[in-house]
C-alpha cells in the first residue's frame, strides 16, 4: 500500500525543514570559513537548499497541507543536525556535509520515491528529482574543490573522515525520521482547526 496524503505532505514537509536548516546552516558557516574558495562554495549551496526549500514548500500546498509547510523530524535525528551544525573546522564542516549529510538526504529522498506512486504523486517525484540531481551536482563541486592543490589543507583525514563515518551510521540507525501525526487528519485541516480554536 502505498502513502496516504498526509504521510506525503510530512515526508515532504520534514524534507523541507532538512533543507531549510541546511540554508541556515550554511549560512551561517559561510562568515566563520576562513578559505574563500570554500565560502564561495557554500554560498552557492546556501541558495541551493533555499531553492529546494522554496520546490518542497509549494508542493506540500498541493498536498493540502499549509504553504511552506515544515515538520521538525524525530528528537534523535534533529539532534544528529544540531550537532553538525556546531562544527567549526573546515575540514569537518566539508567532510560532514558532502560525505555524510548529502549523501543521507539523497537516500531519504529515494526511500520516498520508492514508497510513493509516480502516476498518483508526480510533482512530488520532479521536485524531488530536481533536488536529487542538484546534491549529485553539490557532491561532485565539494570533491571538485578538495582535489585543488591549493586545497591539500581541507581534504579528508582520518579525524574528519571518522567523524563523517559516524554521523552517516547513526543517522541511518535512525530509521523513521518522519515525525507522523495520529489519525487521518490533514495537516492543513488542523491549521485551520487551531485557527478556528482561537478565534
Amino acid at each position: 500500500m502505498g502513502l496516504t496524503v498526509r504521510e506525503k505532505a510530512e515526508f515532504i514537509g520534514t524534507f523541507r525543514w532538512i533543507e531549510v536548516f541546511l540554508m541556515e546552516m550554511l549560512a551561517r558557516w559561510t562568515p566563520s570559513t576562513p578559505e574563500m574558495e570554500v565560502k564561495i562554495l557554500l554560498g552557492r549551496h546556501t541558495w541551493d537548499c533555499a531553492q529546494h526549500a522554496d520546490g518542497l514548500g509549494k508542493r506540500s500546498y498541493e498536498l493540502r497541507a499549509p504553504l511552506h509547510y515544515t515538520l521538525t523530524p524525530v528528537n534523535a535525528y534533529k539532534m544528529l543536525f544540531d550537532e553538525a551544525a556546531e562544527l567549526s573546522a573546515t575540514t569537518e564542516r566539508v567532510a560532514i556535509l558532502y560525505d555524510a549529510i548529502l549523501p543521507a538526504l539523497a537516500e531519504r529522498y529515494q526511500y520516498y520515491l520508492d514508497h510513493s506512486d509516480l502516476l498518483l504523486d508526480e510533482p512530488s517525484f520532479r521536485v524531488i528529482q530536481r533536488n536529487m540531481q542538484d546534491i549529485m551536482r553539490m557532491r561532485r563541486e565539494g570533491d571538485d574543490l578538495r582535489n585543488q592543490p591549493d586545497m591539500a589543507h581541507i581534504r579528508t583525514n582520518d579525524a574528519s573522515e571518522k567523524k563523517a563515518s559516524q554521523w552517516s551510521k547513526r543517522e541511518a540507525a535512525v530509521g523513521v525520521f518522519v515525525a507522523h501525526g495520529p489519525g487521518p487528519a490533514l495537516a492543513r485541516d488542523e491549521q485551520a482547526a487551531i485557527a478556528g480554536g482561537a478565534s
